[in-house]
């Protein structure tokens, strides 16, 4: 059993199975098989030998994403990604063409396509960006079709969370007008009660840093403007939301992602995020006091055995408290590799049974009037 306490703040999760599913078409055995075994964990992975094996098993599932060899018997990979690009029940299907060769007729035919490509033999980190950048580009392509303010939430936030990090690590001036007005849409949204498609559209998403960062970032806003804040306000809420994680990127694949219990020493690792966080904000200039205070002190407890400084009582103002609210409720209720989203009710009900000494039980209860009272979030969720 997988325990969320080892993962997040205290509640036991039992078993689950990812919902993405991976399909591998190789026509050797061993590299399958190698494939198989590097994707486990974090997908469902089926494999197939030739195209009528996957064609077969194509009409009972629909999987997240294919993996298809060039050599791939009877016709080639080629002939492969044309069917499927050509048929109504499977075009839309993220695939990603593997090879050895950078310059064959398959790698142009991918590349006309707008596929992804993977040049054997390829290291695990190649293999894990090439699948989660299929995946999150075939959720991303959806955004077009949103409004654009809900389309602008969600594609100038994306944008920040890739590029922010190189950029400060390059020594690129930032300005924190500019991420501030990223992520002024998830605030519109939240304000003219418009943020469904918001949550809708992130789910799916193979990025989960980024999918927990926007949930955060929603309903930090929203329950600040429940309880009557500015609208200035509501973008450091927001932009911290957006924000609180940054320094994740620092987390290596197979510890962020893992789906068993953390041994001690990945959890000294996991925990050195909100470091990496600080490290990471501290480099943008005119960044607001607010927006810091969410990424530094979202993991603390109010009786102080939070990390990282173990931070109590009047030691954490009304924000970090807000922060720790919303970003155990997210934990609970994202859907992750080792637990099942949990139902509002349910997640709001086990906070509760934290008590006191973890997270403030006043602005709880504020944080349950206003999610319960508001249908479009608990059903976006």
């Amino acid at each position: 059993m997988v325990s969320l306490a080892e993962r997040s703040d205290g509640v036991d999760a039992p078993p689950y199975i990812p919902l993405k599913t991976v399909f591998i078409v190789d026509p050797l055995t061993r590299h399958r098989g190698d494939l198989a075994e590097a994707l486990r964990g974090q997908y469902e992975v089926e494999e197939f030998a030739d195209a009528p094996a996957l064609k077969e098993r194509l009409r009972a599932l629909r999987p997240s994403l294919i993996l298809v060899d060039e050599a791939t018997p009877p016709d080639g990979g080629g002939a492969v990604v044309q069917r499927l690009r050509e048929s109504q029940a499977t075009h839309s299907i993220p695939i990603v063409g593997m090879t050895r060769s950078g310059g064959s007729r398959f790698v142009s035919l991918l590349h006309e396509a707008e596929l992804g490509i993977l040049i054997k033999p390829a290291t695990l980190h190649t293999l894990y960006d090439a699948v989660t950048h299929a995946i999150c580009k075939s959720v991303e392509d959806e955004w077009q079709t949103l409004e654009e303010n809900q389309r602008l939430a969600l594609t100038q936030t994306i944008a920040v969370f890739r590029d922010l990090p190189d950029q400060i690590m390059n020594g690129e001036p930032i300005e924190y007008v500019s991420i501030r007005e990223s992520c002024a849409p998830i605030v519109t949204a939240v304000c003219n009660n418009q943020f469904s498609d918001l949550l809708n559209g992130v789910k799916g998403h193979d990025n989960y840093s980024y999918v927990h960062s926007v949930r955060v970032a929603i309903l930090l806003a929203h329950f600040g403007r429940e309880l009557g804040l500015p609208r200035d306000d509501l973008l450091t809420l927001g932009t911290g939301g957006v924000l609180h994680d940054l320094g994740k990127v620092a987390i290596p694949h197979y510890v962020l992602n893992k789906p068993g219990r953390l041994t001690p020493e990945e959890w000294v690792v996991m925990r050195s995020h909100v470091d990496r966080s600080i490290e990471l904000l501290d480099c943008i200039e005119h960044l607001p006091r607010g927006v810091m205070t969410i990424a530094a002190q979202h993991h603390e407890k109010l009786d102080g055995t939070g990390y990282p400084h173990g931070l109590k009582g009047s030691e954490l103002n009304e924000l970090a408290r807000m922060a720790a609210i919303v970003d155990v409720f997210g934990a609970l209720t994202d859907q992750r590799i080792y637990k099942p989203p949990h139902a509002p009710d349910a997640a709001l009900d086990m906070m509760r049974e934290m008590g006191p000494n973890h997270l403030d039980q006043h602005l709880l209860t504020l944080f349950r009037s206003m999610l319960l009272d508001t249908a479009s979030v608990v059903q976006a969720l």
